[in-house]
């Protein structure tokens, strides 16, 4: 049926006869002074009564729209343009920052052809209440957009709907030590608030633009119709722009994965059950556990966002390539020799626990959930292993943990020292309680270089490579240490991290730099400190986040293993690692949940039942 000159559509009852009227005609919009003739409201009789009688003007917007017509109908043009441009914005916007570009608002989205559609043949008061939910529905989709692409800037991953919840519990008390309770109090309420005005907007400007296409329904029909066949055809000939299709269905993508996402969710603590009841090593005697390492001091050492792009991005392999070079050199000058391979981590950017817990446990820790179902379970990990043999004394040097660790316990560890017990009295590096050499320093006066004491086992994290990576601690005499009140005169000396991360080139640097200090802190302490029993395992925990990466970078980090005794490196010399503390590029690459059985067997009984290790 075709529109009058009025842009009104004779015999159809309920739509606005004006098109300056008919963007905002609804009797469900917010927008007063705009209300639908459909709901049978009766004519703006009051809107001009009493006028001569000095009595208020009070039609549209209560009298401004008659006063300022010409104002009011740039306003209402202006808004109603703005409405479209948001539905555009939300139907198109990736959830990935680096696909943020102008091509990716070049296209046709199929959502948006095919709601037209709908809202185009339903009744007004059916379409008033599909735009609502239709609306409201696809603000939700945005926020959770906007929620993927933090997820993808620091884990690489997007965000689950089922298993990362109990993320935002950490991120708030992340902004707590960060900015204080009120300032993290204040953030989460702007967020909130941010939340809430997205979806209100989306969801108006969605009804909107129904209105002004009910209002026009002709016009809008053919502008459907012509969409849906370009849409048709570009998929057919598979027409892009810049490399990206110019016909989009994104919005259906991401629900299907969401949809595929939450299924594996709910199934997930079934499963993670099922592989949790299976260790090849629960029922060997104590005594015949890691027989090929008794006598020795065995460090298992987590080095920060040691990841492989350290070792093999042309931004930062040279430098750090001159200093396992270096590392190598001056360890086996010391007596000491090393083998490295590669590990994949479950995760990257953040969540080292999660790394941290998949090495020593031998499953596959990707989650939150998983952790809390692993640390209430009685599944023996690496170090509990060493705890249960009784030959070894089992320590935690855990610099980063602020408060009770009950998890240390599950763990295997006789004794912990948190970032509390150290003895440091100098300052924090941005997140980073105490530097890496202090902390080792530290280990050796607590525990290491006690004389008489049994074999030690310990489990060492090096924190200086936390993010943001400034200020960075420098290497000092290791006589000079002290209680660490000379690292106030070098966290004065380092740069400002809000002034680093305000340039990636910048980022990338001091990531390399805080590695480089991590390095050198640890084998500086080999040579320092070790001797012929001493065995070090080091590795990193997971990669740093895409913004020293870049996108698709991988998980998979580099694993060491120092000894002086050259039987201790024999057994595993069937792994095939490199020599050295340079992983060759081809190097074996196992999954981080493999480690455990592999380790226990080149020092103890080959178990019968144990699997096969294969990178997941």
């Amino acid at each position: 049926m075709e529109a009058d000159d009025d842009g009104a559509i004779p015999g159809e009852p309920g739509e606005s006869a004006a098109a300056d009227r008919a963007s905002g005609a609804e009797a469900g919009d917010d927008t007063p002074g705009l209300r639908a003739p459909d709901e049978g409201d009766a004519p703006e009789e009051a809107a001009g009564a009493g006028e001569g009688d000095g009595a208020p003007v009070r039609a549209g917007w209560w009298g401004w729209r008659r006063r300022y017509p010409r104002a009011a109908r740039t306003v209402t043009v202006g808004t109603t343009v703005l409405a479209g441009a948001l539905v555009l914005f939300a139907l198109l916007v990736p959830n990935h920052l680096d696909r943020l570009g102008f091509d990716a608002f070049l296209r046709i989205p199929a959502e948006g052809v095919l709601l037209a559609g709908l809202l185009l043949v339903l009744p007004p008061r059916a379409r008033r209440i599909t735009a609502w939910c239709a609306g409201i529905g696809l603000g939700l989709l945005t926020v959770l957009k906007f929620i993927d692409m933090g997820f993808y800037s620091v884990l690489d991953r997007p965000f689950d709907l089922v298993l990362d919840w109990i993320l935002f519990d950490d991120a708030a008390e992340f902004l707590k030590e960060s900015v204080g309770r009120t300032g993290a109090l204040l953030a989460v309420v702007a967020v909130v608030v941010l939340v809430v005005v997205l979806l209100v907007l989306v969801a108006l400007a969605v009804v909107r633009v129904s209105t002004l296409m009910a209002a026009h329904r002709t016009v809008a029909a053919r502008t459907t119709l012509v969409l849906g066949t370009a849409w048709i055809t570009c998929v057919t000939l598979g027409v892009q722009f810049t490399d990206v299709p110019v016909a989009a269905k994104l919005n259906a993508n991401l629900l299907e994965n969401r949809a595929h996402q939450v299924r594996a969710g709910i199934r997930d603590g079934r499963v993670f059950a099922e592989q949790a009841r299976v260790d090849a090593f629960a029922d060997t005697p104590p005594d015949q556990l890691l027989t090929g390492l008794r006598g020795k001091d065995v460090l298992f050492t987590f080095i920060e966002s040691y990841g492989r792009s350290a070792i093999e991005d042309p931004a930062m392999a040279k430098q750090v390539d001159a200093v396992l070079k270096d590392g190598t050199a001056s360890l086996k000058a010391a007596g000491f020799s090393s083998r490295s391979g590669w590990l994949k981590s479950p995760i990257a950017g953040a969540g080292s626990w999660l790394a941290h817990s998949t090495f020593l446990s031998g499953l596959w820790i990707k989650n939150q959930q998983r952790y809390r179902n692993l640390t209430s379970s009685d599944r023996a990990t690496l170090t509990s292993y060493f705890q249960k043999t009784g030959a070894w004394r089992t320590v935690g040097i855990v610099p980063g943990v602020r408060r009770a660790w009950p998890e240390g316990k599950f763990f295997g560890l006789d004794h912990i020292y948190d970032s509390e017990h150290l003895g440091y009295k100098g300052p924090y590096f941005s997140w980073t309680p105490v530097p890496d050499q202090f902390s080792l320093e530290a280990f050796e006066r607590l525990e290491h270089g006690k004389k008489d004491r049994k074999p030690m086992m310990a489990e060492i994290i090096l924190a200086s490579s936390h993010n943001p990576w400034a200020p960075i601690a420098r290497m000092v005499d290791w006589d000079d240490l002290g209680d660490g009140s000379l690292f106030e005169q070098i966290k004065k000396e380092g740069k400002d991290p809000k002034e680093v991360w305000k340039n990636p080139e910048d980022v990338r640097t001091e990531y390399r730099r805080a590695i480089e200090y991590s390095l050198h802190s640890l084998t500086e302490f080999v040579e320092r400190y070790g001797d012929e029993n001493t065995v070090l395992v080091f590795l990193g925990d997971h990669q740093p986040n895409p913004t020293v990466t870049g996108s698709g970078a991988g998980k998979d980090v580099p694993v060491t293993v120092v000894a002086h005794d050259p039987k201790v490196l024999e057994k595993i010399s069937g792994w095939n690692w490199t020599e050295g503390l340079k992983p060759a590029e081809d190097a074996p690459r196992w999954g981080m949940d493999k480690f455990r059985d592999r380790f226990l067997t080149a020092y103890g009984p080959h178990p019968g039942s144990a699997a096969p290790a294969t990178t997941p």
